[in-house]
């Protein structure tokens, strides 16, 4: 440490000292005689001629050293010649036992001038050297001084220290017991403690020193370190002890003066109280609102107000009437009564004029202290100090030597009498100048004789304000009358951790304050805190607010964080019973300090904001207001908000546990249960006692249970060393909770007693939080028990290691550090895999806020035998944001080096807006290895957690993995796959947008790192990846999935739900609410590509109309155009518009196709290249203006531009981008490393690059702000960036809303598109598919989808299209759409029959359309789902968490489709609600169960939901004219004949008209009567309403 300097003033005062000391060294020297004494020696000392410093000096002393002892030496200084007081103390008799032989201590007298230096034995280091100061001994001034080895030292009281280590900066701290409120300053408190305790180094090694003396003084502190003792009376006796930890030494002290009173069980409860409650009915009011709220408390206290006139033994009863009758009730309840006794007699009789007995009993028996003539009693004093009201007495006090001694210590106004009584009063046990100290001490040992008679054998509970050394061997102690301050609650920890230095560990202070309003949160944070004092008792005084619990509100912040932490304490208790019967057996403390346990590490020689229960129970509360307490362990900055405190168990120890209850009366009938926390070794120690928690002398009587336990080698043995209480033994430990278990528990074997190893299959295991859980166990007290499990790691938990393009081999895969087991026949595991242990990252720091978390890793060199792909990143920086309530955003990137993110706006608030109070998740950054947790408040449940091996931050290759909460998990796009869950058995997925038709694992056009998990208490969850460079996933059946990403950061936003559609509009939130598409979009609409000519085109324009089949819009595929080229029409077309113009007179829209392609080789002009170029749109190679050259539809040259057609919709074909060439026309890309990453995805065609069927991975492009940006990174991005421009074109073009239809996609896109699933081929499965691709669509944010109804690729069939159309009638986007060289297969080209059965779908579709646009509505204005999986709505049933060939329109319409040739039947859930069959308006009677039903050829199963009002209107051909007719309503109601819904109506087609309330929106309740309530914004109705009753 560094050398402190001195001040002028601290110099000054150093060589006064000195001056003294050379001036006081001549005054005694040692005779040259010794006489050895049995216990040591002693030695006569005799005073050299010298000036008095204080009169009346004695001249010869007797110095007597006892080594008591090998760890206890004692020296005292004494008057040979006249006996002086000494302290008649309980336990603290004169030594009589054998001297130690080989103690650890060595004590050197030395002779002249004097001094005694008592030094350790193993190291010689001096301890306690009294050289440094004067021997002053004279009749009433004592003093010496001694220099410490360690500026480390506690203990001394009572005093507010503010810190627990001593301030050495030059303090005087006076000790003589006094009534006087606890400050900042030095005053003398309620009792008298001389002990104190230096820690010596890190070794733990320590010693105490006790000055066995009740006389006034004052000890010195200074800076050397020195400590000087002036003492005005008495001797000088002062005991040494030497321990090898801070523990030792205090449990040696104990030793000494009496280890601590067991506690009644029930005294550890919690204890209400206040000064002046006024009346009984407020008591009563107290109780009943704290037991209303559920407070667990034990003790009513009244404190002197239930008194008569304040006379001690009577009660009030007149304001206190019926307090017998309360106190029974209290019983009644399990609850205690305790009352508050001033020592203090009156002479007035009671009343009522009857003599008042306790003043005559006192007299006749003469126990009233007395004046100085040891015969005028002294009645009146108050409190235990001893107090008074009065300076000395109302006469006054003599002026005597006594009362005025020649040296008065820095006590309380100076004045030996202030606020108590005369010095020269009289005791039994002398004097008061000499007893004064005494007096709290003499009374709880004569009260608890007192309340042996009262209540034979029982246990008492005496709670004592003043104290000496020993007064825990009969009471507890309260820190006195405090102040409702931040400040005193946290010197409220010093106080408590000095009392269990000084043998009474059963303390506490004041919770909330006693003087001065507290407030709500001081009071909340100090409950918090005080539920963990070991007497915890909420007491304040006279005219200030009540503050019980209750008092704040049953519903508070105050009251639900009071129940929590008390509950806690509660369940704790069996725990902080035994840590007293520890105490009370070995003189251990309970409330421990830090250094106690953690002396290696000197940061606890200074802690003092934090303490233990014992070895193993960590407390960290928050001290300050408005803070949400950092807690520090070198490098840990832990959030503790408003409603918690920081609570940790300690790894190596076992803590048991009991079902806690209000009383402990209930508690202690209450299964037990044992918390093992692991050690890093796996092994852990604890112990455990019972009795009947009341009677005196149970450990005596050997009338316990005892119990040791211990785990090693994954056993654990449940020990009893004692069994002597039969009551006892009907409890039972039920619950085992193994707390750092890393690899799985497989299985659960116990022992009971000497029975045979059995199987105990009541287990679980709690991967994520490393828990094993083991319950329904029945080992009653009394029994040996053993516990055994078994662990292992499973397949299903390995991470592969080496998930490279090329096969996995033993050798690379040891040569890239992992481990290899080949795996057995079958097995999907990965024989390559990560070491569980795998660490890749080290947390350097991390800091807890209110908004977040920001943490900061570096590499973790000693990991650095893992080779993977690419170049390692050091410094990564962890970044938590609480944005909302339900909605999180975590990202980790590089710290040093900004590195590409995605340009994507999100819609959240710019600063966090969540509050602690109503967060539903708490997130912790895990060390070792790292990870970050995020778990459900409510539950409990960790859903996310990465805390997994393999976690990898490389230029381009980055891994991540998480633990799922089930294995319930949907999303991830645009890829096929066979059902609506994704199958979590060993499937990697990979996503990288590419023009690749669906197929099983092909990743197709769209990218959507967003996925949606289920928990297995019903809540749901949405987890998005903001990341848009390739990537791959990989689940196992762990549950866990694995994120690889080739560039970028991790950018993850989390949704909380709880429900799937909730965390679906949570979702869509931020990402953007889906577009809200004109009314006419939801008309059925046809397309082909492969139409020669206009004609073919009118064609099936005049089939449709003859068969009278309702159709909105005619679309050309990219035919029109000439040689495909953008924003031309082919010669063959030259009569479209015409066409157009036509058709758009009978109500219909006419769209064409675009791709994104310009061709740049044309030998005529060719404006839109021309423009193209002019604006430097086309994508470049780097650093250079040469346009990177693809190829797609364009070949030969030569083009004309028309622009006379005009389109209602823009679809956006081919925009992955794709290409009919590799990266380029020459098929040579120019950066390796980005076309052939260091790690390539499992894509289609992996070994093809990057650039297979697109662009170079290297060329440029340029975002929106300027920005150059590689085509490696925004890849993902392309169809996407098309879409808002694209959008606002048309919109500016067309004046109208309109509709983007986009074949590629990435989050948000669904704010400005919808979207077709691409180009499909005609077969079954296909059909099937495309509800799940719809439903996923729903969750990504698109609800404008739908599939090419009856197959894009190859010849549809009959029964195929028939089932298609019937299906393709409810997709949102119904579109029937083929490709070139098949057959037409548009509805009016099959038969009569099936242009019947589509016309007749097709009306359902369009009678319908006024529900299907309100939903449409809902979601773009909420977010959420349109095509609405089974589990969106009836989330409680588990069987529609799996189902995937059903959907609901929204929540009130059920499709059930055939999707299998030749089938009349078919099978689907219903729901747990009433249906109504469509077609007949029927009730099916059938609900939460799988049915089949019939489906013939032509009909398509449709249900409406009871409960629900769906919104009609008459069909027509098109939209123009059915939006002119008669509106209707479906009502169908519930089992409590009750139904509501609504409609949103507007033109159908104006710009943004929910935006600028441009609409009406109807309500409809049917209560009986059905009511109809229009809310008209500019729009009105101009049909009627029909009704129609279901």
């Amino acid at each position: 440490m560094a050398k402190k300097k001195f001040s002028e003033l601290e110099i000054s005062l150093i060589v006064l000292f000195a001056i003294v000391t050379i001036i006081a060294i001549a005054l005694v020297v040692v005779l040259a005689t010794k006489t050895p004494a049995v216990e040591g020696l002693e030695a006569k000392l005799k005073r050299k001629a010298s000036p008095t410093l204080f009169g009346n000096d004695i001249n010869s002393v007797l110095l007597t050293i006892q080594n008591q002892t090998r760890n206890r030496m004692r020296f005292k200084i004494t008057d040979p010649s006249n006996r002086r007081y000494e302290v008649p103390h309980q336990f603290v008799k004169e030594f009589s036992g054998t001297a130690a032989s080989d103690p650890l201590y060595n004590v050197e007298v030395i002779r002249d001038p004097l001094s005694i230096k008592i030094s350790r034995k193993s190291n010689n280091k001096i301890l306690f050297d009294t050289s440094i100061g004067p021997l002053v001994y004279s009749d009433q001034y004592l003093q010496i001084s001694a220099r410490l080895p360690s500026e480390y030292i506690y203990g001394l009281g009572e005093h507010i220290h503010k810190r627990f280590r001593h301030d050495l900066y030059w303090k005087t701290w006076p000790i003589f017991t006094r009534d006087q409120l606890p400050g900042d300053n030095n005053n003398n408190l309620y009792g008298h403690q001389t002990f104190f305790m230096c820690i010596e180094d890190t070794s733990g090694k320590s010693f105490g020193v006790f000055l066995m003396n009740s006389n006034a003084m004052e000890i010195f502190i200074q800076p050397t370190p020195i400590v000087t003792y002036r003492v005005i009376g008495g001797i000088l006796d002062f005991y040494i002890f030497l321990g090898d930890t801070p523990e030792q030494v205090v449990q040696q002290y104990q030793e000494l003066i009496g280890r601590p009173a067991m506690p009644a069980y029930w005294s550890l409860g919690f204890q209400l109280s206040r000064w002046n409650y006024k009346t009984l009915d407020v008591v009563k009011e107290v109780v009943q609102r704290n037991r209303a709220a559920g407070i667990p408390f034990d003790t009513q206290i009244t404190d002197i107000d239930y008194m008569e006139d304040k006379k001690i033994f009577t009660y009030d009863q007149v304001a206190f009437n019926g307090l017998p009758e309360f106190v029974q009730n209290l019983h009644a309840h399990g609850q205690k009564y305790v009352i508050i006794l001033d020592p203090a007699i009156s002479i007035e009789k009671r009343v009522n004029g009857a003599a008042y007995e306790s003043y005559d009993r006192g007299t006749a028996q003469k126990v009233w202290v007395n004046e100085s003539d040891g015969t005028t009693a002294i009645i009146g004093e108050d409190m235990n100090e001893v107090s008074s009201f009065v300076q000395g007495s109302k006469k006054g006090c003599s002026a005597n030597n006594l009362n005025y001694p020649p040296f008065t210590p820095d006590i309380l106004d100076k004045l030996m009498y202030s606020k108590t009584i005369c010095m020269d009063a009289v005791q039994y046990w002398g004097k008061q100048y000499d007893v004064h100290s005494l007096y709290g001490y003499s009374m709880s040992i004569a009260t608890e004789k007192a309340l042996e008679k009262v209540l034979p054998n029982k246990r008492s509970f005496i709670l004592t304000r003043s104290t000496f050394a020993g007064s825990g061997s009969h009471s507890a102690h309260w820190l006195g009358d405090n102040t409702a301050s931040w400040e005193q609650m946290e010197w409220s920890i010093t106080g408590m951790l000095e009392f269990g230095l000084f043998g009474i560990p059963f303390v506490g202070a004041d919770i909330c304050g006693f003087v001065a309003e507290t407030t709500e949160e001081l009071c909340r944070r100090w409950m918090q805190l005080g539920a963990f004092y070991p007497f915890a008792r909420n007491h304040n005084a006279d005219g200030y607010q009540h503050q019980d619990p209750a008092f704040f509100g049953q519903d508070s912040l105050l009251v639900k964080s009071s129940k929590h932490y008390l509950n806690i304490r509660y369940a704790l208790l069996p725990f902080l019973y035994t840590l007293f019967y520890k105490a009370h057996m070995f003189g251990e403390t309970v409330a421990r300090p830090f250094l106690h346990e953690f002396y290696e590490d000197t940061n606890s020689w200074i802690e003092d904001t934090q303490f233990l229960w014992g070895p193993s129970l960590l407390i960290t509360p928050v001290l300050k207001q408005g803070v949400k307490r950092p807690w520090r362990k070198q490098r840990i900055d832990m959030q503790l908000p408003a409603d918690k405190i920081g609570l940790h168990l300690r790894g190596g120890y076992i803590i048991p546990f009991q079902q806690p209850a209000v009383t402990t009366t209930a508690s202690r009938k209450n299964p037990l249960g044992l918390i093992v926390a692991l050690n890093d070794d796996n092994t852990a120690k604890g112990d455990f006692f019972w009795d009947d928690g009341e009677s005196k002398d149970t450990i005596q009587k050997g009338n316990y249970i005892l119990y040791t336990f211990s785990v090693s080698n994954n056993k654990l043995d449940i020990t009893c060393m004692h069994s002597s209480y039969p009551e006892g033994t009907a409890l039972a430990f039920e619950t085992i909770k193994v707390l750092g278990l890393i690899d799985t528990v497989t299985e659960v074997s116990v022992i009971e007693d000497d029975q045979p190893l059995r199987a105990h299959y009541n287990f679980s295991y709690d991967a994520s939080n490393q828990i094993l859980e083991i319950y329904n166990l029945t080992f009653n007290l009394g029994g040996n028990f053993t516990v055994q499990w078994d662990q292992t790691f499973l397949e299903v938990e390995k991470f592969t290691c080496y998930p490279d393009s090329d096969t996995a081999t033993k050798e690379r895969c040891e040569e890239r550090g992992c481990l290899w087991q080949t795996a057995h026949l079958g097995a999907k595991a990965p024989e390559c895999y990560f070491p569980k242990e795998d660490n890749s990252y080290l947390v350097h720091s991390t800091q807890y806020s209110s908004v977040g978390i920001i943490a900061d890793l570096q590499l973790n060199t000693a990991n650095a035998r893992i080779k993977l792909p690419s170049d390692s990143i050091s410094s990564l920086r962890v970044e938590v944001i609480y944005h909302k309530d339900d909605m999180l955003q975590f990202k980790i990137y590089d710290a040093q080096n900004k590195r590409y993110e995605v340009p994507v706006p999100l819609n959240i608030p710019a600063t966090p807006t969540s509050t602690y109070e109503n967060r539903l998740y708490d997130v912790e950054i895990k060390e070792n290895p790292f990870g970050i947790q995020i778990r459900r408040r409510s539950t409990g449940r960790v859903i996310w957690d990465s805390r997994l091996p393999g976690f990898a931050f490389n230029n381009q290759f980055i891994q991540i993995s998480t633990r799922l909460p089930s294995e319930y998990v949907y999303g991830f796009g645009e890829m096929e796959h066979t059902t609506f869950r994704r199958d979590l058995n060993w499937h990697t997925w990979g996503m990288f947008t590419r023009d690749q038709p669906p197929g099983y694992k092909l990743n197709s056009y769209g990218f959507h790192p967003y996925y949606m998990a289920l928990e297995d208490e019903n809540n749901a969850h949405g987890v998005l990846l903001l990341n848009s460079n390739a990537m791959d996933v990989t689940f196992q059946p762990m549950p866990a999935l694995t994120y690889r990403i080739i560039g970028g950061i991790l950018d993850f936003y989390m949704f909380l739900g709880p429900s799937p559609e909730v965390a679906t509009k949570q979702y869509h939130e931020v990402i953007g609410q889906p577009v809200m598409p004109p009314y006419w979009a939801l008309g059925f609409q046809l397309c082909r590509y492969g139409h020669r000519n206009t004609s073919q085109v009118e064609e099936v324009y005049n089939d449709m109309v003859a068969a009278q089949i309702p159709y909105d819009v005619q679309y050309t595929d990219i035919d029109y155009m000439e040689r495909q080229l953008d924003f031309t029409i082919d010669d063959e077309f030259r009569d479209l518009p015409q066409f157009v113009d036509k058709i758009r007179s009978e109500g219909m829209r006419y769209i064409i196709i675009l791709d994104p392609a310009i061709s740049g080789n044309e030998t005529k002009p060719y404006p839109a290249f021309e423009r193209g170029q002019e604006k430097d749109v086309f994508v470049k190679w780097p650093n250079t203006n040469d346009i990177c050259w693809a190829k797609v539809w364009p070949d030969l040259p030569n083009v004309t531009i028309d622009e006379s057609l005009t389109e209602d919709e823009a679809v956006k074909d081919m925009n992955e981008p794709a290409s009919f060439v590799n990266g380029t026309t020459t098929n040579q890309c120019r950066n390796t490393e980005l076309n052939y990453p260091p790690y390539f995805p499992e894509l289609t065609q992996r070994t093809d690059g990057l650039h297979f069927r697109t662009m170079c991975m290297e060329t440029e492009q340029i975002l929106s702000d300027g920005s150059s940006v590689l085509h490696y990174d925004v890849h993902n991005l392309y169809g996407w960036s098309q879409l808002k421009p694209t959008y606002d074109a048309l919109q500016k073009a067309t004046g109208k809303r309109g509709i983007i239809i986009s074949r590629s996609t990435y989050p948000s896109a669904g704010r400005w598109s919808g979207h077709w699933l691409g180009d499909n081929y005609a077969t079954w499965d296909n059909l099937e598919k495309s509800i799940i691709g719809m439903m996923e669509f729903s969750l990504f944010g698109m609800s404008y989808t739908g599939a090419d109804i009856c197959g894009f690729f190859n010849n549809s069939e009959y029964q195929l299209c028939a089932r298609w159309m019937q299906l393709g009638a409810f997709y949102p986007y119904a579109r029937n759409h083929n490709s070139a060289f098949t057959r037409r297969q548009d509805p009016a080209s099959w038969n009569k029959t099936f242009s019947a059965m589509s016309r007749d779908i097709l009306n359902i579709r369009y009678t319908l359309l006024p529900y299907f646009y309100t939903q449409m509505h809902e979601v773009h204005a909420h977010g959420g789902t349109v095509i609405r999986p089974l589990l969106h709505e009836f989330f409680n049933e588990k069987p529609t968490w799996d189902i995937f060939k059903q959907f609901l329109w929204g929540p009130a319409f059920m499709v059930t489709p055939v999707l299998e040739p030749y089938a009349d039947t078919v099978e689907g859930y219903v729901p747990n609600a009433r249906w109504f069959d469509y077609h007949t308006g029927k009730d099916i009677g059938v609900r939460e169960t799988f049915h089949t039903f019939a489906a013939p050829l032509y009909e398509i199963n449709l249900h409406v939901r009871g409960g629900y009002i769906l919104p009609c209107q008459e069909p027509a051909n098109n939209t123009f004219y059915s939006r002119q007719n008669y509106m209707k309503l479906i009502v169908a109601a519930d089992d409590n004949q009750m139904a509501q819904g609504s409609l949103f109506w507007d033109d159908g087609e104006t710009i943004d008209t929910y935006e600028r309330d441009l609409y009406s929106l109807v309500q409809f309740n049917l209560k009986k009567i059905l009511n109809i309530d229009l809310t008209g914004n500019n729009v009105t109705l101009d049909e009627p309403i029909e009704v129609n009753w279901s």
